[in-house]
């Protein structure tokens, strides 16, 4: 099915009635706290599923679950995909592994958000979605940019220059092209890889990456 931009995979708080499966596409994981403060705290795209939480049992989606770049992908009712946990011990395993994979990019989304500046920030979003995409073009604006990293527009587009400046990116309306990933790694060192060497080991290469 295809699934836009927007579209809502999940809600916080509310019953999960189906699992996603992306085959194409970004969607963020947004935690919302009970004043309606918003962050992402996670992306994820071909390598993964959503609700995460019904890969543990779980009936009720903790976050908000919504797509920032439209793509297809499949979904199953939550029961068959409870059903299936229950009676495939190896499709289990699957699901667990992949959950530490994104529990390790959560850890160092927040270590990020609390040590680097916006434009390693914002460089190591962009090595993340381009992972997890075909080709070099990521559709976003500078708008859309400044609600997933919870900081001002102007802080966005300042940080989308540094990496413009330094060659990495060329920014268009509405459009980020990734021009130089090397350097974008050696821009974000050590923000960007652990999370990416641990789904390596425990699942398989992300498409898309080429870190050490």
């Amino acid at each position: 099915m295809h699934l836009p931009r927007g579209f809502v995979i999940a809600s916080a708080g509310h019953d999960i009635d189906y699992v996603y499966f992306l085959s194409s596409g970004v969607a963020s994981v947004v935690t919302v706290s009970a004043n309606t403060k918003r962050a992402e705290t996670g992306i994820l795209g071909r390598d993964g599923f959503a609700p995460t939480a019904a890969g543990v049992g779980g009936t009720v989606s903790p976050h908000d679950i919504l797509m920032q770049i439209d793509g297809d992908g499949f979904r199953i009712p939550a029961g068959a995909l409870r059903s299936a946990i229950t009676q495939y011990s190896c499709f289990a395993n699957v699901l667990a592994r992949y959950l530490q994979t994104l529990a390790s990019q959560i850890a160092y989304t927040a270590l990020c958000n609390i040590n680097s500046q916006v434009d390693v920030r914002l460089a190591r979003w962009l090595l993340m979605c381009h992972d997890r995409l075909d080709g070099d073009e990521i559709p976003l604006t500078h708008e859309f940019i400044s609600s997933l990293l919870s900081v001002r527009r102007p802080s966005v587009t300042t940080a989308v220059h540094v990496l413009e400046g330094k060659r990495m990116i060329r920014n268009e309306r509405g459009l980020i092209i990734i021009r130089d990933r090397a350097g974008l790694e050696e821009f974000v060192g050590d923000a960007y890889g652990a999370p990416e060497r641990e789904f390596g080991r425990l699942i398989g290469p992300l498409l898309g990456t080429c870190y050490a």
